[in-house]
């Protein structure tokens, strides 16, 4: 399917990012983006709760046609983790409560499918999404650059920006020689 909109999520026990972008035919365009800053609630299931809520009236408003999530990276305070995975869990259940597939990627395959180097930095991956979609990144957080991110990784995956849908991009690397009509 050349015609897709996908919704990337860079999940977080207090700030989530969000991110949908439309892939149609070899063209990517940004649709929307922010942020659930769920920060102020002091009751961690209280955020689990809008976090769901907040990606359940995204799909609902802007019909993703795919879900992809940014997975956790293994990290030394287990708390962090937890809350972490569930934050993960209830974006994720939010997209299968509406039916969505549903994509996971670790930080490193998203850094390594958007700028080429899987041990890229935040900025370096701000950058190239800012440069592949077109927008003032000044107006986004990392988080929402971030997820953005996971929306481009999965938009190259598999089925990426190809009219024949069967191409498999390893990197933006790939990509431009792929396609070279789209090299800045």
């Amino acid at each position: 399917m050349t015609d897709r909109i996908i919704l990337g999520i860079d999940p977080g026990s207090n700030i989530t990012g969000y991110g949908i972008i439309h892939l149609r035919n070899k063209s990517l365009q940004l649709v929307t983006a922010g942020v659930f800053d769920v920060s102020n609630e002091e009751d961690h299931f209280s955020k689990l709760q809008l976090i769901f809520r907040g990606v359940v009236k995204l799909i609902e408003d802007f019909h993703p046609d795919e879900f992809a999530v940014e997975e956790p990276f293994y990290g030394k305070n287990v708390q962090s983790m937890l809350k972490l995975g569930r934050a993960q869990g209830v974006a994720i259940a939010a997209a299968l409560h509406r039916n969505l597939p549903v994509t996971g990627y670790s930080p490193r395959k998203v850094k390594q499918s958007v700028t080429g180097k899987g041990s890229a930095s935040k900025e370096q991956v701000a950058e190239m999404v800012q440069r592949l979609l077109d927008f003032d990144k000044n107006l986004y957080f990392e988080d929402t650059t971030d997820a953005l991110a996971v929306a481009v990784c999965h938009s190259f995956q598999g089925k990426g920006l190809s009219s024949g849908g069967s191409e498999n991009y390893s990197g933006w690397k790939s990509f431009i020689q792929q396609n070279p009509e789209r090299a800045l």
